[in-house]
């Protein structure tokens, strides 16, 4: 077994701090290895990173069209929102049409991460709904394929056939059976696969085109696209999912995990990047996803949203520079 090697450094004063070891693979369209850090045989729980993936069913089994989805719909289902109005109106509209609630949801209720969707819920004495949870697009999608199959109202069930479907697409892009799963922070079941099959699937995606090729490749392609044409909806204002996007102008999708997991995909390069922080911190995994892209020549180094993330202060609480966030040696 290959151990995790240092990824991300923390600097403070002249010394280094801390250090962020993990793994990460680059894969080509055959799914074949570019460029590896670590092990690329970890096992690892991609957590939100492959909602993509779950989303696979809702657009080949037809359901997505026959509810009218659009490129809206789609990011929604691909998102950790955090859950702002215009997140939050979007499903709840969405979930109307399906003649639904967010009481058919299963995801559990968080307060949201936007601010003024808290600061009004606060002012006005109410808690959160099922909504504002950062996976209910993805849940208001299993919902929408839930329709279609005619399946229960327990569609987190690992038995449940959309769960059933989820699996199968899973263990299909990524390339290998799934060792098991856990039960997410929405209380989906979470498919675990290796950094390999997890960048593996990414660069399925990357590859992946609207105009030809099977149901599936279809689907994948035009899952890409909803991101790429909404990275606002995909996580939100001063996220690293949203600016990432955004400073790469329509080159690539990218989405985290919980956990420190990061996926990117690169369709113009045919390239999928897949990434895991061993001791799951954020900001490790945004510095290092931010550096692969860097090396890769899809992020400017200087660009506002690599800035803020690659090389980056770290400020304490009187606004003083008091140490940095950089890549080490490895990424750099």
């Amino acid at each position: 077994m290959i151990t995790p090697i240092p990824m991300v450094e923390i600097w403070r004063g002249g010394f280094l701090e801390s250090t962020h070891t993990g793994h990460a693979v680059v894969c080509d369209a055959s799914g074949g290895i570019v460029q590896v850090w670590g092990d690329p045989d970890q096992v690892i729980l991609p957590r939100s990173s492959c909602k993509m993936i779950q989303a696979l069913p809702l657009l080949e089994s037809g359901a997505a069209e026959t509810a009218g989805l659009q490129d809206e719909h789609l990011a929604l289902s691909c998102a950790s929102h955090q859950g702002a109005e215009n997140h939050t109106g979007r499903i709840a509209r969405w979930l109307a049409d399906l003649g639904l609630s967010e009481t058919d949801l299963r995801c559990g209720a968080h307060m949201p991460r936007d601010s003024d969707a808290l600061e009004k819920l606060i002012c006005n004495h109410k808690a959160p709904d099922q909504t504002h949870n950062n996976c209910s697009g993805k849940h208001t999608g299993f919902l929408t394929l839930n329709r279609h199959l005619g399946g229960g109202t327990e569609y987190i069930d690992p038995t449940h056939p959309v769960q059933l479907a989820v699996r199968e697409a899973f263990e299909n892009v990524t390339g290998m059976e799934s060792p098991g799963y856990g039960i997410d922070g929405c209380s989906a079941p979470n498919f675990a696969t290796t950094v390999h099959g997890l960048a593996r699937a990414m660069a399925f995606f990357a590859a992946a085109r609207e105009e030809f090729g099977d149901r599936r490749e279809r689907a994948a392609a035009r899952l890409v696209r909803a991101m790429i044409a909404y990275p606002d909806l995909v996580a939100g204002e001063g996220r690293a999912c949203t600016e990432l996007m955004q400073a790469m102008d329509g080159n690539a999708a990218v989405k985290t995990g919980a956990e420190a997991v990061f996926v990117a995909i690169l369709p113009e390069k045919k390239l999928g990047i897949a990434l895991k922080i061993s001791d799951g911190t954020t900001r490790a995994s945004e510095c290092a996803i931010s550096s692969i892209l860097i090396k890769l020549g899809v992020l400017e180094a200087d660009h506002p949203a690599a800035m803020k993330r690659v090389n980056a202060p770290i400020r304490n609480c009187n606004g003083i520079e008091a140490a940095f966030i950089r890549p080490a040696k490895a990424l750099s």
